[in-house]
């Protein structure tokens, strides 16, 4: 008979393993999972079987395992939906790391201890598997390889994600992070994971990449395309939402982020002049094209300046000033600005057309470009002060007069947060809890 579950210590682990119509192999999969940690994972922990309204005998399956296991809790929702599962379980859950896998275990468990261990050293927030990193090992179809490759490339490229592998059913989670960004992630379903990673990196979290050994189940359930489909419309959202300012990343980065390394005035001139250069091109380049095609020169400028306008903004924001949130807003400045710089280079043309009407291509280019130099160092200032999200606190490294880009030591830094958010940065969360008496067979 099992002893009073009331003794049971407050785990320090709580895995999540959501299922839908599972009754053939959740028993397999839980006690192997189980063997596992009670062998390898030297703390308490739990795992939660989260049945996603079932219409099988998966529920019956889940109860009988939680009499057969102490460490093991089932809950059942009546809706479907993994990020909705998950949610309901993460919330509930009293660990103080929280962790999920799918049921097939098509991840190696192997690299559990390596995901869980950097949040619990306090070394990183968020913890993820990885198919895609350097390292992993992966055995799946090509049509799988490909959606994946294909979509993690487009959370780069549309909301400048810097993780590798949005959706491998294999995350870890600290309890105090889940606290603050569950209420702003709106999705149920299978883009929970995408918009979760997205916020943390929003608000200047630390993401854990572990590449991992991952074999495909090919009794894989998943709807690819539909998913897919589902995937690129929470996309949009989500870029909809942050460009807005809708979700407050700066005010839970302000009490979670771990901060960035700031550049100073010296780099951000530098990168500012890169952007300048490459949107200059981009303008001069499709003003010779415009002009040579027959286009009249006003025209022509009016054409390639919004362009460049557009491009420059964009590369400013995310390289330069490194702004995540007010996308919209200040595309909308940029244009804005673009209104001053079109009059200023039309004025110049004009004088032109005045002075020397009969001037070819290469000298109003040359006045456009003279035009665009004077305009640049209006923008820049006009950038500096939207942009940069610490504009008045320089951040770990760069002094408030910006003389020097490394005034401060990063450690220092590091131990006046702890002191304003105690038991948050750089606390090891393993020398809170005492290491759980692996059991005697």
């Amino acid at each position: 008979m099992n002893p009073d579950t009331t003794l049971t210590p407050t785990p320090v682990l709580d895995v999540v393993v959501p299922v839908h119509d599972e009754q053939a192999s959740l028993a397999a999969c839980v006690t192997r999972l189980h063997a596992h940690l009670a062998m390898y994972f030297p703390y308490p922990f739990r795992i939660t079987v989260a049945d996603n309204a079932s219409t099988d005998d998966t529920w019956s399956v889940a109860e009988a395992l939680a009499r057969d296991f102490h460490e093991v809790t089932a809950i059942r929702l009546p809706e479907k939906g993994r990020g909705r599962a998950l949610t309901e379980a993460w919330q509930a859950s009293d660990a103080t790391v929280l962790a999920y896998m799918d049921v097939d275990l098509s991840t190696d468990l192997d690299a559990l201890w390596p995901l869980v261990a950097p949040l619990l050293s306090g070394h990183s927030d968020v913890a993820i598997g990885s198919r895609l990193a350097n390292g992993s090992r992966v055995v799946r179809g090509t049509r799988r390889e490909v959606v994946s490759r294909c979509y993690n490339l487009l959370l780069r490229a549309s909301l400048g994600a810097r993780f590798t592998d949005a959706q491998c059913g294999f995350k870890a989670i600290r309890a105090d992070v889940v606290r603050a960004l569950l209420p702003h992630v709106r999705d149920t379903s299978w883009f929970f994971d995408t918009e979760l990673l997205v916020l943390a990196e929003r608000c200047e979290l630390r993401i854990h990449e572990v590449p991992v050994d991952w074999f495909d189940d090919p009794d894989s359930r998943v709807d690819v395309v539909a998913t897919a489909l589902d995937d690129l419309r929470g996309v949009a959202r989500l870029h909809r939402a942050h460009a807005r300012g809708e979700v407050p990343t700066r005010q839970i980065a302000s009490t979670l982020g771990r901060g960035r390394l700031r550049t100073g005035l010296v780099s951000q001139v530098a990168r500012f002049a890169g952007v300048g250069v490459l949107s200059t091109g981009v303008h001069l380049g499709l003003f010779a094209t415009f002009h040579g095609a027959g286009v009249g020169s006003q025209t022509a400028n009016t054409l390639a300046l919004l362009t460049a306008t557009v491009v420059n903004t964009a590369v400013n924001r995310s390289w330069t000033f490194g702004a995540t949130d007010g996308a919209w807003r200040q595309q909308a400045q940029g244009l804005g600005l673009f209104g001053l710089f079109w009059a200023l280079a039309a004025g110049a043309l004009g004088l032109l057309d005045a002075v020397a009407p009969g001037a070819g291509t290469g000298v109003r280019t040359l006045v456009v470009a003279v035009a665009n130099v004077l305009a640049t160092v209006v923008k820049f200032g006009v950038f500096r002060r939207s942009m940069d999200p610490d504009r008045g606190d320089r951040g770990f490294f760069v002094a408030d007069d910006d003389q020097a880009e490394f005034s401060r030591c990063p450690a220092q830094d590091r131990d006046d947060r702890e002191d304003a958010h105690p038991g948050r940065v750089g606390r090891p969360l393993s020398l809170l809890v005492p290491p759980r008496t692996p059991a005697v067979a």
